[in-house]
């Protein structure tokens, strides 16, 4: 079908520029054989590779990347080896379209979904593949556009102090050792002392989510985002019944530095939707932090940190209700080789967490770690190994004070984006 087109075409042209037909039949013998062959085979190679969309007026792109690792650890009684999704940033797939209704505005759709081979933030000592092989939606939502008035979203998506802390880190290790780290890496274990088990360390840990207090999740919203002035984005938030929030976030560059902060407050009143992690009773529950990283572009030093704080109201008895967490990450990125950047870092974080009826009336843990993380620009990949240790005490809800056996953790892996 395509040769005898491009044959029609070739005769075509020649007729319209007035050239001889002898020459238009030498011209259109030269397009016979191998050349519409190849012309055919790459026409078909593109179909094979373009995404496919439902009509002309909606763009359609789809991104998402793959994140496993191999996962040493060692409780201080048993230790081994886990392979499976790094949960950090789990692997996923996006769905993203988008529609210009003029040159000031337009409407789009977010679907994205969440894959688990092997969910690194649910394993424990007992079972290594807890939630294996579990595809999760994680965003569903439309939105519209302006950029004189900013952006509306209706659905499933972050709220405003979704990812308040993690995503003030701007350089690699935001893949795979931010501000959620020891939550995610750790939570899911149970505790050790002297070789007893204990309760996991997201129950002594709290914060709702992945156990750092101080932002929340993705939930059903309506989303507004200010347009950017001066590098600064307001945004603000409301859904699930009485769940609501606010933040203001800067990126920008000043003089050598490079920086990037975020800083919010949310509140909800409604326990259903699981926004707070607290009894099973009405309750109130209010949360903020803040976090910036800044870097000296010249030498590619930087230092990345923030605080967190979670206040679960009306707990029983008067426990103590609030949770906090800060923690800092300095390091260096820097491109030392042909490969791409290279970032080499060390971390520390501190909760101080309130109590979880029935299991803690608070805890006093600390985690550090150091690792490594080289990009490769041409495969958009990036290597990264990791070295976390945990341990602390809690109060048993009897009043005990706990010792908790030391925590080792070992991460090698790679995420590839596409």
């Amino acid at each position: 079908m395509y040769g005898g087109v491009w044959r029609g075409a070739g005769v075509a042209l020649a007729l319209a520029v007035g050239l001889p037909m002898a020459a238009g039949s030498v011209r259109a013998a030269d397009l016979g054989g191998d050349c519409c062959a190849d012309l055919e085979e790459r026409v078909a190679e593109l179909e094979a590779t373009t995404a496919r969309k439902g009509n002309r007026k909606v763009s359609l792109t789809v991104s998402g990347w793959v994140n496993e690792a191999v996962f040493f650890w060692d409780d201080g009684t048993e230790r081994n080896v886990y392979v499976g999704t790094n949960k950090l940033e789990q692997s996923r797939f996006k769905f993203a379209g988008e529609a210009k209704i003029d040159k000031d505005i337009s409407a789009g759709y977010t679907i994205e979904i969440g894959v688990v081979a092997n969910d690194s933030g649910s394993w424990d000592q007992t079972d290594p593949a807890r939630r294996a092989g579990v595809f999760t939606l994680r965003k569903s939502n439309w939105w519209v556009k302006s950029k004189t008035y900013g952006k509306l979203t209706v659905g499933l998506e972050g709220t405003s102090t979704y990812h308040l802390l993690d995503d003030a880190d701007f350089t690699q290790t935001r893949s795979f050792a931010d501000a959620l780290g020891p939550g995610v890496g750790i939570g899911s274990f149970f505790t050790r002392s002297d070789g007893v088990t204990g309760p996991r360390w997201s129950d002594i840990m709290r914060g709702f989510d992945n156990s750092t207090p101080g932002q929340s999740g993705r939930r059903n919203i309506v989303r507004y985002d200010s347009p950017e002035v001066g590098g600064f984005v307001a945004t603000a938030s409301w859904g699930e019944d009485d769940l609501w929030d606010v933040a203001l976030i800067y990126k920008g560059e000043i003089r050598d530095f490079k920086i990037a902060g975020r800083v919010g407050y949310g509140n909800s009143t409604d326990p259903t939707a699981s926004n707070c992690g607290g009894p099973t009773a009405d309750f109130e529950c209010e949360w903020g932090g803040a976090a910036a990283t800044v870097q000296h572009t010249p030498t590619g030093l930087y230092v990345y940190g923030g605080y967190g704080k979670q206040t679960i109201k009306s707990l029983p008895g008067g426990l103590d209700s609030d949770s906090t967490t800060w923690f800092v990450q300095p390091g260096i990125e820097k491109q030392w080789n042909a490969l791409g950047l290279t970032t080499v870092f060390g971390e520390y974080r501190h909760d101080d967490a309130g109590a979880n009826p029935g299991t803690s009336l608070g805890s006093d843990l600390d985690f550090w770690g150091a690792g490594i993380a080289q990009g490769i620009e041409k495969a958009d990949m990036l290597l990264y190994a990791l070295y976390r240790h945990g341990d602390g005490e809690y109060v048993k809800a009897s009043g005990a004070l706990t010792k908790l056996d030391d925590f080792d953790l070992v991460v090698t892996g790679a995420k590839m984006n596409f």
